[in-house]
């Protein structure tokens, strides 16, 4: 079971951001099907800026709704979205000078529940193959320089209130000279017709230690949309 709240305490960090993918749906029809979920019920679900604290809000940049983050970490390209899904999503960011910390919460709403299946399913062929540790060489371009880091990756089973999945945990680490961390988690969870893809990220610079309450956070974040949900 995931702890939930309306009120989450997430931890004090940092600078080397990376927002996520944000963008909102079309409505469409607001009345499903009987025992199905609609667009409307997920994109309330979603938890607001307000609900997780005074310092988060929306990005003020965001990338194409149908964008999905990556599963595999370092330099991997993100999965292409399930075919047949209607995407609804919502992101937030609560950015400081020692670190940042981002939610990106994305539900893929399918006509019936064999479909949503199958869509858990091709994204956890994808979750099953990322390697359990990557390294990767510093990055200079015109706009972004970030150190060489090692970046491990962990795959776990989740059940929580009938929704059914799995989540991946990466966890960052930059090189010596440029102390820093970045803890993921990227969960992936079904239940009925929908597939709710969930990030959170921790980010800390200066600090070669992971953040205390990571686990305990993105737990609480997702358990708190699902059990809204029902």
């Amino acid at each position: 079971m995931f702890p939930t709240g309306r009120t989450l305490r997430v931890a004090t960090i940092a600078a080397c951001a990376l927002v996520l993918a944000a963008g909102c749906s079309d409505d469409g029809d607001d009345t499903p099907s009987e025992g199905l979920v609609s667009a409307t019920t997920m994109r309330g679900a979603f938890l607001q800026a307000s609900e997780i604290g005074q310092s988060w809000a929306a990005p003020q940049e965001s990338a194409a709704p149908q964008q999905m983050v990556s599963f595999c970490g370092g330099t991997s390209t993100p999965p292409e979205v399930p075919p047949g899904a209607e995407v609804v999503t919502s992101s937030l960011a609560d950015e400081g000078e020692k670190g940042a910390q981002t939610l990106h919460q994305n539900a893929l709403v399918y006509g019936d529940a064999a479909s949503a299946e199958s869509g858990l399913a091709l994204l956890r062929a994808v979750a099953v193959q990322c390697p359990g540790s990557v390294k990767v060489e510093q990055t200079v371009t015109a706009d972004r320089n970030e150190p060489s880091y090692t970046e491990t990756v962990e795959v776990r089973e989740v059940d929580e209130s009938g929704w059914k999945g799995f989540v991946i945990v990466r966890h960052k680490l930059y090189e010596a000279e440029h102390p820093g961390t970045a803890d993921t988690a990227v969960a992936v969870l079904n239940s009925r017709n929908v597939v709710l893809v969930d990030t959170y990220a921790v980010y800390r610079l200066d600090n070669a230690s992971a953040a205390p309450s990571f686990d305990a956070d993105w737990q609480r974040l997702v358990g708190t949309v699902v059990q809204r949900v029902g």
